[in-house]
């Protein structure tokens, strides 16, 4: 039995030994995640329409391009009337959104945001008339028409409002109709250009070795830090959407530069793993200063010709917190970063002015975009 036990004892050990020589694995993203093919996109429509039905919540009569559009189209059935004489509270003029996804083909269906261009104070229980969608050559692709869906709602008047979320947008799920497609012809291609999402040298390398082993040698190669070509091998000549997804699928580590991302707004602060900074200093502290003033009555002695007067006392106090150092040394990490400004009591406001200080000193090899 002690045999057996000293056995299974040393089993362990050289098995947790031979864990610890294992490497760790390294998060990949596939091409697909960070690069699309040229000419493969959504194509952005947009149109003008009037949303009717609503309970009295539309525009008003300042907004008179609202009435003139429901007097176009009365005219176009039939009816003429002077814009000038129409007083409707139920009508809204909107502007309708969408996105034709490639390959999408006539018939087909896309969902459509309606927002208010008008005063109307909200467009629940509204309907879209039939609103022709056109893209950025003027031609139209879809049309949009349908109930709309909000994700808010306003009730009450103007002394008494209750307003959840926001009540003068909505969508229309499947609410336009394709009748145009946007043609995209693959066949017979013989070359191929990968673009990246952002432009870096070392992403785009990666992504050729990774496409050349999974597709084979020479098909890929890196034009700039953004383009890639892919060749089509003749044996994918008449399976170009295999070879597309073949290409699509390749696992690459995707790099980026050393960003500090700052939301002055907000006091947020974003800060990658690649940031590092050099040896340095910093002391930390602030000032207050109140400056205020005081208002005293000065009265005159009983049965004397004196007068009452006001007299004005200012007051003056400043208060400096003393400054608190701390020392960072060189090739610091970011949770060390965070850590070291965590112990001088650093709000996020202060980290963003302590980061904006040392950059400027030189110690921080990182790129600071505020937003």
């Amino acid at each position: 039995m002690g045999y057996m036990m000293l056995r299974l004892r040393f089993a362990l050990t050289v098995a947790l030994a031979s864990l610890a020589w294992i490497p760790l694995t390294v998060a990949a993203s596939r091409v697909k995640d960070v690069a699309a093919f040229e000419g493969v996109r959504d194509n952005q429509l947009v149109g003008y329409g009037l949303v009717v039905g609503l309970n009295g919540t539309g525009d008003r009569s300042q907004t008179f391009f609202s009435t003139q559009t429901l007097a176009n189209i009365l005219e176009r059935s039939g009816i003429a009337i002077s814009p000038d004489r129409v007083r409707v509270r139920n009508i809204a003029a909107v502007m309708v959104t969408a996105n034709l996804p490639p390959f999408v083909r006539q018939g087909g269906r896309i969902d459509v945001t309606v927002s208010s261009v008008g005063d109307a104070q909200s467009l629940q229980g509204g309907v879209l008339i039939m609103t022709p969608l056109k893209a950025a050559n003027g031609e139209t692709y879809a049309t949009a028409q349908g109930n709309l869906i909000l994700g808010g709602f306003s009730a009450g008047g103007r002394g008494n409002n209750v307003q959840v979320n926001h009540p003068t947008a909505g969508r229309i799920s499947n609410g336009g109709l394709v009748e145009r497609e946007v043609h995209v012809d693959l066949t017979g291609k013989s070359r191929l250009n990968l673009v990246l999402h952002s432009n870096d040298f070392t992403t785009a390398s990666r992504a050729v070795q990774a496409i050349n082993q999974a597709a084979g040698m020479g098909v890929a190669s890196a034009l700039d830090g953004r383009t890639i070509a892919v060749n089509v091998p003749q044996s994918y000549g008449e399976r170009i959407v295999e070879f597309m997804a073949l290409v699509e699928n390749a696992t690459i580590e995707v790099d980026a530069r050393a960003k500090v991302v700052l939301n002055e707004k907000t006091g947020t602060v974003v800060m990658g793993k690649e940031v590092k900074i050099s040896q340095v200093s910093v002391i930390h502290g602030s000032l207050s200063l109140q400056v205020g003033t005081i208002f005293n009555v000065s009265q005159p002695e009983p049965f004397s010709a004196g007068r009452t007067t006001v007299v004005p006392e200012r007051t003056v106090n400043a208060q400096e917190e003393k400054g608190r150092a701390l020392t960072l040394k060189e090739g610091a990490t970011v949770e060390e970063i965070v850590r070291a400004l965590n112990t001088v009591g650093a709000t996020p406001r202060d980290v963003i002015a302590i980061l904006q200080a040392i950059k400027a000193e030189g110690a921080l090899q990182a790129d600071i975009e505020v937003i």
